[in-house]
């Protein structure tokens, strides 16, 4: 068993060493350990925020042009 702190509400739990959110905090350290109450909690509020449509997602629009260079 896996020994995980919550990053919002310090609350230590232990979860299963081979379960996929152990291997996700221990290949990539930046990730961090959200408890299941947390989880939801912001998973709701960002749905209330949602639906009063002042919500924005600002995800840049990358446009590749792959196609060669023309010479004139």
């Amino acid at each position: 068993m896996m020994q995980v702190t919550c990053a919002i509400c310090d609350v230590q739990e232990e979860i299963d060493d081979r379960s996929p959110v152990a291997k996700q905090l221990r290949n990539r350290l930046i990730h961090t350990y959200l408890c299941d109450e947390c989880n939801e909690r912001i998973k709701r509020r960002t749905l209330e925020r949602w639906e009063t449509g002042k919500f924005r997602l600002y995800k840049e629009q990358i446009e590749n042009d792959w196609s060669l260079p023309t010479t004139t």
